[in-house]
């Protein structure tokens, strides 16, 4: 039988990869919307969702996934 203790995630480190991947997937979702072309001009490209919120929100998830990486699993 293998130990526990020679592996380096645990249970919770794999659930926050799971979430914050979740939340890097929101943040570039909140970036797609139309797009203007050479005949037509679409101000929705410089919305407030666009072009602060999301990347606020994938920043956030990848500071997730280095605190879920270097998180140190708990000895029973």
């Amino acid at each position: 039988m293998m130990d526990k203790r020679n592996f380096a995630f645990d249970k919770v480190n794999f659930i926050l990869l799971a979430v914050s991947m979740v939340v890097v997937v929101i943040g570039f979702l909140l970036m797609v919307g139309p797009n203007s072309s050479e005949t037509a001009f679409e101000p929705d490209i410089f919305s407030v969702r666009r072009i602060k919120v999301a990347p606020v929100v994938c920043l956030a998830g990848f500071v997730m996934m280095i605190y879920a990486v270097v998180r140190k699993p708990k000895d029973k």
